[in-house]
């Protein structure tokens, strides 16, 4: 069976009038916040939510986490929260966007410039329409935006020999991107020849030669040990990436205020508690680099951003995304 989006907002509706002609027990009875994640429970939002959220609402809600996409398959979770088969989960913006096609936007490279930028796009006006639709029509609450890190450039040449600080200092730089066609024309755009390749063979294609480059965020790098293969990582920031703190709208509706005010606060909280320790991971990582001889280095940000927005300004990708609200998000950065 084919699920639309009427289903969903049919479902919800459903949901959220049976919660609220039992309002009162919901008031007063313990709630289970069942939570569903492919990620494991040592991922930083992970952590953040067990140890932050959790206790927070202690007072009226038990928080029960599901690692590993042990409850709710992976990418089906909105679905699942539309349905009242799930309370919570952490979405992304390309899952949104499978529902919701402007929310393609939050998808682009150099959308986001950092971790606070993010924060401010999130509480600014421009996001309620966004928010609203999501609600209306899916029955689901986005209370926070978790930060998952910067992704970077990282070449097999010094910077002596290649120094980038512009999109056009990547031309025919052979930069292994992943294979779908959105990850390939952010590549393309960033200057690069953007090259697909599965994740398992790029260590060996960069000791090789086969690529030039790859592009992932830090802890990636050190993880997939690319610096032994590497001389150089440029901190393009080229994809700021984030997750939502999804919540079943028709549970929000019956809580008390109270109640939705401690849930608002303690997922905010634990969104910053996780983004303070991955911008910390990052600082710490920057260093473990230049020790192991990799050059680290920003290049000219403006000029990176003003190439890639245009590239995508002027492609299909953009057809979407609603007038102007590109030019607000640039407004509240630097």
């Amino acid at each position: 069976m084919t699920i639309t989006r009427r289903t969903f907002a049919t479902s919800a509706c459903a949901l959220g009038l049976a919660l609220s002609l039992a309002g009162g027990a919901l008031a007063q009875d313990a709630i289970t916040l069942r939570m569903s994640t492919p990620a494991s429970d040592t991922d930083q939002r992970s952590v953040a939510l067990a140890e932050v959220f959790a206790p927070a609402v202690a007072g009226f809600a038990t928080y029960e986490p599901h690692y590993n996409a042990s409850l709710i398959a992976q990418g089906s979770e909105l679905e699942a929260i539309a349905s009242g088969d799930l309370e919570m989960s952490i979405a992304s913006a390309q899952e949104l966007a499978q529902f919701f096609p402007e929310f393609s936007i939050f998808t682009a490279g150099y959308v986001h410039q950092d971790a606070a930028h993010q924060v401010a796009v999130f509480n600014d006006p421009l996001m309620d329409p966004f928010k609203q639709k999501v609600e209306d029509e899916l029955g689901v609450k986005l209370l926070s935006v978790m930060y998952l890190g910067r992704r970077h450039v990282n070449l097999r040449f010094s910077q002596a020999e290649k120094n980038v600080q512009t999109p056009a200092d990547l031309a025919g730089v052979n930069l292994r991107m992943p294979g779908s066609d959105a990850w390939q024309f952010l590549g393309k755009a960033l200057g690069a020849n953007p090259t697909p390749m599965a994740f398992t063979e790029v260590y060996t294609a960069l000791s090789t030669g086969s690529v030039d480059g790859q592009d992932n965020p830090l802890p990636t790098d050190k993880d997939a040990k690319f610096y032994e293969v590497t001389k150089q990582i440029v901190l393009t920031s080229h994809l700021v990436d984030l997750n939502y703190v999804a919540f079943s709208k028709a549970v929000w509706d019956g809580l008390t205020p109270e109640q939705q005010e401690t849930v608002q606060k303690a997922a905010d909280d634990a969104a910053e508690s996780g983004r303070q320790k991955q911008l910390a991971l990052e600082d710490e990582l920057v260093q473990f680099f230049k020790d192991q001889g990799l050059d680290v280095y920003e290049p000219d940000l403006a000029a990176f951003r003003s190439h890639v927005q245009e590239a995508y300004l002027s492609s299909d990708l953009a057809k979407d995304w609603p007038e102007g609200v590109l030019d607000q998000i640039n407004a509240l950065g630097n």
